[in-house]
């Protein structure tokens, strides 16, 4: 009897314990949470009424599904209250600037002053692009200064939020933009590189920014806003050339709700992988900020190497197609990394320790690994709904399958075997080249049933 009743007060103390988390969690809510918890489901609510014509029953689930996982991050995240709050209004002013007459006229894109220079999606997405390499300069600047760092890296980190701000005020208006040019057309703008390295950019950033905050240090952004930067000079490029800013119809392969899904969570994946890359390069630095044989820097000067030449992988009909612009990219690219190379002793005091470096490498490739996952699984389904099958070994979906493998056995060697430092920051660099492969270069050298990626 003293046993089942000890037993039962085990239970009994556990189940208390619960709860009492439980509410110990709720009543850490302040006013604003609930409040802004309120908004959100106001939010969808007037969204469904005012729109909800325009959407089909997928469309509206992924909606009302969104408010609670919205409110969940922004309770677990502060920040995210008042950005999201910023970002509606701002696309709402956007929307309202459209009417006309009672209609939405996209040709006041170049006649309202604040649509053409600040809100349209283009002007926002281009606003987003000049902010992001603001940031990066910033963030460098207070890495090398020697007095003073902490206030231009506080600017960098701050104009990085209004970036991520504007790049979602240009997604969101493009998404309606989308839907005015004509019926059918309008989709969630994932659909091709330019879209997508919106998306890239502003993702990556926040998850940045998140791990900022949480360990109270911006020394590491200097490194991760090159990646950001990086991919908006891709996208830069990409916009002149081929004039992908401009809103074309989906291809059928395409138009399915589980691109909705599917391509988000995919760039979880491939912005989580580049920030472990990035500090995993700053790792390296850090570690060889006293080494003095230029033998033993060698590996660091090839990674360096390789990181300026990749560009001129995009120099397609280089005469006709903006061949100077990469070698304008290159040039800078080899600046940079030279200059990291010389300057690594004032960056290895600057930033945080080993341990750190290692830990948020490690946490981002966790995140990226568990979304890639669901990002292959809903692709399979999607395959299985556009093709006829799960799983066709078409080169994506097989480049897909090489960079799921890299990184679940680097995990798996964290997990099981302990692997830290060195080995394990080599691999996550080795892993950003194969992403990168898998995301552009397949799109370039191969084809199969992904070619309407192509560039």
């Amino acid at each position: 009897m003293t046993s089942a009743s000890q037993t039962i007060d085990l239970k009994l103390d556990k189940r208390s314990a619960s709860d009492s988390g439980a509410r110990g969690w709720l009543a850490r809510r302040t006013v604003w949470d609930w409040l802004y918890a309120l908004l959100a489901v106001a939010g969808a609510a007037v969204a469904l009424w005012q729109w909800g014509h325009a959407m089909d029953g997928y469309e509206k689930a992924i909606l009302v599904g969104a408010v609670p996982s919205l409110v969940a991050l922004a309770w677990f995240w502060r920040p995210v209250q008042p950005l999201t709050v910023v970002v509606a209004a701002l696309a709402l002013l956007a929307i309202g600037l459209y009417q006309a007459d009672g209609r939405a006229d996209l040709a006041r894109a170049d006649q309202v002053f604040l649509l053409k220079y600040f809100l349209s999606s283009q002007s926002a997405i281009l606003w987003m692009s000049v902010l992001f390499f603001m940031s990066t300069v910033f963030y460098w600047i207070g890495l090398l200064a020697p007095r003073g760092g902490e206030t231009a890296e506080r600017l960098g980190s701050r104009i990085a939020w209004v970036a991520v701000t504007l790049a979602l005020v240009g997604t969101m208006v493009r998404w309606y933009e989308s839907h005015q040019i004509g019926p059918g057309i309008g989709h969630i703008p994932v659909s091709n590189l330019y879209e997508v390295f919106v998306l890239f950019a502003w993702l990556t950033a926040t998850y940045y920014l998140y791990y900022e905050d949480r360990y109270q240090t911006r020394s590491m952004g200097a490194f991760a806003m090159l990646i950001v930067s990086a991919a908006v000079g891709f996208l830069l490029w990409y916009t002149v050339v081929r004039e992908a800013h401009q809103i074309q119809p989906l291809v059928p392969a395409l138009q399915s709700w589980w691109m909705k899904l599917h391509v988000p969570a995919n760039f979880i994946g491939y912005g989580t992988f580049a920030i472990a890359a990035m500090l995993a390069f700053a790792y390296l630095i850090k570690q060889s900020a006293g080494e003095t044989s230029w033998v033993k820097l060698a590996p660091l000067w090839l990674l360096g190497i390789v990181l300026c030449f990749e560009p001129l992988v995009f120099r397609q009909d280089a005469a006709a197609k903006g061949g100077s612009y990469w070698f304008v990219y290159f040039g800078v690219s080899a600046l940079i990394v030279g200059g990291i190379l010389a300057a690594r002793r004032r960056i290895a005091e600057r930033l945080p320790s080993l341990q750190v470096l290692d830990d948020v490498m490690y946490k981002a490739i966790a995140v990226g690994f568990a979304f890639f996952t669901i990002a292959t699984v809903l692709g399979a389904l999607w395959a299985a709904e556009a093709w006829g099958g799960y799983w066709s070994w078409d080169p994506k979906e097989t480049w897909a399958l090489i960079v799921w493998l890299n990184y679940a056995a680097w995990l798996h060697m964290r997990l099981m075997k302990g692997l830290r430092g060195t080995v394990a920051a080599w691999w996550a660099l080795v892993g950003l080249g194969i992403t990168t492969f898998a995301f552009l270069g397949v799109n370039m050298f191969l084809s199969g049933l992904h070619s309407y990626g192509a560039l």
